[in-house]
């Protein structure tokens, strides 16, 4: 087998990334089953050629052309595999998308998601970043996955531990970067289950709907509701959802930026450290509804980067690193992407 019996050459990638950024794949591969990965690494220059793995395309900065092998990840399926006195395990393919599955799992009863509504991408995706949104992390919900390691062709599984999460992190950012591709993941729903409703935003907008005890499925639509006020529909105005993380500094450097600014909204860590909120911080640098050429700020939520028409990835990158150097100017502090950038060598926001 050679890499022409499964994958194409030069293809656009234009449609399969939610800032609609224009970048060409030197080689692209749909994966639909795990199965055909065994036989594809031992093809010819497999092991010369940088790989990406591609879900739904919204967390990802693409700058350039990728001159490797984009394996664009298509995996379907889901399905109840076990319970036992305390859960219900949920198994998904890595290629479904995330939201849909929530909804799928809140319509069998199987509630513990409804907080990560409409977050965007695929099921294989959430891993890797360790989505979270109004005060729940996908590690929370986490059995375990299975993965091609992309060396051997051999399938592993990760559990919790394996994975390594961290905010908005895991394993797949770094040490087991571009070695695995996910297969299928594993949730855990808890039968005993409890709101998380701690978080503010959640908070007011059930008060507004006068929604006292609320069922998985009325926090699900109060926090569809927030998301879809706060961030611009990809189809509509090309974004990747929040560009920046939440930093996280020591006591003292908060202390001494609570002291200038006591407005600043700030969580408090188990570890000592405190997260601030980054798009409050962008908003005070002035970076809310402006436009640097085809790039922009999005005008509702200031940790939303958007491709006002026409933008590469160029643009936004000089966007971020503008806006970079602005909080770290006037707080001191350093921001940090979310998004994966792909391109040339050289791109880099850290």
């Amino acid at each position: 087998m050679t890499l022409s019996d499964f994958a194409r050459r030069d293809v656009a990638l234009d449609r399969l990334n939610t800032f609609g950024l224009p970048a060409r794949a030197a080689w692209f591969a749909t994966v639909t089953a795990p199965e055909a990965l065994a036989a594809w690494v031992q093809a010819p220059g497999w092991r010369e050629l940088r790989r990406f793995m591609l879900g739904g395309g919204s967390n990802v900065l693409l700058t350039g052309d990728f001159e490797g092998l984009v394996l664009h990840v298509c995996i379907p399926g889901r399905e109840r595999v076990a319970e036992d006195s305390e859960a219900w395990m949920i198994r998904a393919g890595a290629g479904e998308n995330w939201h849909d599955l929530v909804r799928w799992t809140l319509d069998q009863g199987w509630p513990g998601l409804e907080n990560l509504a409409l977050i965007p991408g695929t099921v294989g995706a959430a891993p890797i970043q360790n989505i979270g949104a109004y005060g729940l992390e996908l590690a929370e919900r986490f059995q375990q996955l299975d993965a091609v390691d992309l060396t051997t062709g051999a399938t592993v599984a990760f559990d919790r531990a394996a994975c390594r999460f961290g905010y908005r992190d895991s394993v797949f950012k770094h040490a087991a970067a571009g070695r695995y591709l996910i297969t299928t993941v594993t949730l855990r729903l808890p039968k005993r289950w409890q709101p998380v409703i701690r978080y503010a935003d959640v908070a007011r907008e059930l008060d507004a709907r006068k929604i006292a005890r609320p069922t998985a499925w009325e926090i699900a639509e109060a926090v569809i509701a927030i998301r879809s006020r706060k961030l611009p529909d990809p189809a509509r105005l090309g974004n990747a959802g929040s560009f920046f993380k939440n930093p996280q500094v020591d006591a003292a450097t908060f202390a001494a930026l609570v002291a200038r600014y006591p407005e600043l909204p700030h969580y408090p860590q188990s570890d000592g450290a405190v997260k601030l909120a980054a798009g409050w911080l962008i908003e005070r640098c002035g970076w809310k509804g402006r436009t640097l050429g085809p790039a922009g700020v999005y005008e509702n939520q200031a940790l939303v980067l958007v491709n006002r028409g026409g933008a590469r990835g160029t643009d936004v990158l000089r966007l971020a690193r503008a806006i970079q150097d602005s909080v770290r100017t006037t707080f001191g502090v350093e921001l940090e992407p979310e998004p994966v950038i792909l391109g040339n060598p050289g791109d880099s926001l850290l």
